[in-house]
């Protein structure tokens, strides 16, 4: 099971996340919640939307796991790295366009049947913030 859950999450994470983002309608539960901090992302096509935007304004996305995933059960939690090359469009940002961006945070998923039903992710947002000017 644990191996199960493990690849599940390097799906989530190396392939969706990276920018396959219509594999959210294979990985998700038809309930899946996802907890941004200050609001909620339901089902799968919500979820790819939302991924959708976080990449728009970035070019040659790369994303790497740097610690885990370690499964405890049906939780599985790991920390990751973003990078990516800033093309513009972000409100209040004033780096200019070619600004190499990278950040890290930690994933918490909850797995029912197979996929993911809940997720919870907390990010660095002050050196993504800093790296683009915005404070």
């Amino acid at each position: 099971m644990n191996d199960g859950i493990r690849k599940l999450y390097e799906r989530w994470l190396l392939d969706m996340w990276a920018g396959d983002f219509a594999l959210a309608h294979d990985l998700v539960t038809p309930g899946f919640v996802g907890h941004w901090p200050g609001h909620d992302v339901r089902g799968a096509a919500e979820l790819a939307d939302v991924l959708a935007q976080g990449h728009a304004p970035f070019t040659d996305v790369t994303v790497t796991l740097d610690v885990g995933p370690i499964v405890d059960g049906d939780t599985v939690a790991a920390r990751w790295t973003f990078a990516g090359s800033y093309r513009g469009g972000l409100d209040g940002a004033t780096a200019p366009a070619g600004t190499r961006v990278a950040f890290s945070g930690h994933d918490i998923l909850r797995v029912e049947g197979g996929r993911v039903a809940e997720y919870w992710v907390i990010s660095d947002v002050r050196t993504f913030a800093r790296s683009l000017g915005m404070g």
